[in-house]
């Protein structure tokens, strides 16, 4: 029983010198000395999701509107029928000159018929060359005549097909100004289109005028404005196109062009995060903070665990640390 106890003493140290170096040597893979970084300072702000180009679908013709066939929201493609404006006048015209050229048709027929006698007795002598070239010259008039008929019906025609109201480009309907039955006039727009190359439209405060250029980044966060996606997460990204060089109302605005909106309302708001300028800061890894009580901590060689303020979290695993750590401090992965 002695010899037992005293193995058992001698081994005893050996094994806690063993668990204070694996205590020691552990922290030492984890350990991050705190350097003060430059980041960029972003700050979210709301953008308007607008169409670069509205064109309108014009009438080109003045009468009654009919056959109005789409509605707001609808999308069209360039040259479709969105309506037709009939005049009533044209109906009647086209009838009129259809009855004009059956006469006109007739009367040639006839002077034909009237040239081909005439130089049958010419041949034989009854009737004279006067009487032939003057028969002769009845059918080039009354083909003449019959020929501008024909013009005419065919103008008449043509004006019938301007009645059709075309969608000018490729888009979404913005908005339909008349309805069916509707009296337009020529000119008149008869729907709006929002063509398909949309922009998010931001408005900044004008302190932030100085920060903003083209090129710059831009994060998308989701649709809606009762979000309730992490601050920081973007579902896409965008590039600023153009920072307009006049103020409006004290703010700065600029266009930032975003891929996939095409499905997105002209008008509709989304959250955007931009860079306003940069600042120092300290960024460490997330997994070097921990929480206990409700309190975020970071673990110091010397000073142990340390209650810091931390902002939200990055999207490259990072976690910025607002208050509670200085440069020169050494952290240790808990």
């Amino acid at each position: 029983m002695r010899r037992i106890i005293v193995v058992f003493g001698a081994l005893l140290p050996l094994a806690l010198a063993g668990l204070a170096a694996a205590e020691t040597s552990a922290p030492a893979a984890g350990r991050l000395t705190i350097v003060r970084t430059l980041v960029d300072d972003l700050k979210a702000v709301y953008a308007t999701v607008e169409s670069v180009h509205q064109v309108p679908a014009r009438s080109r013709l003045g009468g009654t509107l009919e056959h109005l066939s789409v509605a707001e929201g609808d999308k069209v493609a360039a040259g479709q029928v969105l309506a037709q404006v009939r005049d009533a006048k044209q109906p009647l015209q086209i009838a009129a000159l259809d009855a004009r050229l059956k006469s006109s048709e007739a009367q040639l027929r006839q002077a034909r018929q009237e040239l081909d006698r005439a130089r049958q007795l010419r041949q034989s002598g009854a009737v004279s060359q006067q009487r032939l070239d003057e028969t002769v010259t009845a059918v080039d008039v009354t083909d003449a005549q019959l020929a501008a008929l024909r013009a005419e019906r065919a103008l008449v025609a043509e004006q019938m097909h301007e009645g059709e109201v075309l969608a000018p480009a490729d888009g979404r309907v913005l908005k339909v100004s008349a309805v069916d039955g509707t009296v337009v006039m020529p000119g008149e727009p008869i729907a709006t289109i929002a063509m398909e190359n949309y922009v998010l439209r931001l408005r900044l405060p004008e302190r932030h005028a100085r920060f903003l250029k083209s090129g710059d980044a831009v994060q998308v966060g989701a649709r809606g404005l009762g979000s309730t996606e992490a601050a920081g997460t973007a579902l896409s990204r965008g590039t600023i196109l153009k920072v307009y060089p006049e103020l409006v109302e004290g703010q700065v605005v600029a266009d930032a062009a975003v891929a996939d909106l095409g499905d997105f309302f002209v008008g509709e708001r989304v959250r955007v995060t931009i860079s306003t300028g940069s600042r120092e800061t300290v960024v460490i890894p997330a997994d070097f903070v921990f929480r206990r009580f409700g309190l975020a901590y970071v673990r110091r060689d010397p000073g142990g665990d340390t209650v810091v303020q931390v902002g939200p979290g990055r999207e490259d695993g990072t976690i910025e640390i607002l208050s509670g750590l200085k440069d020169g401090d050494v952290a240790v992965r808990p």
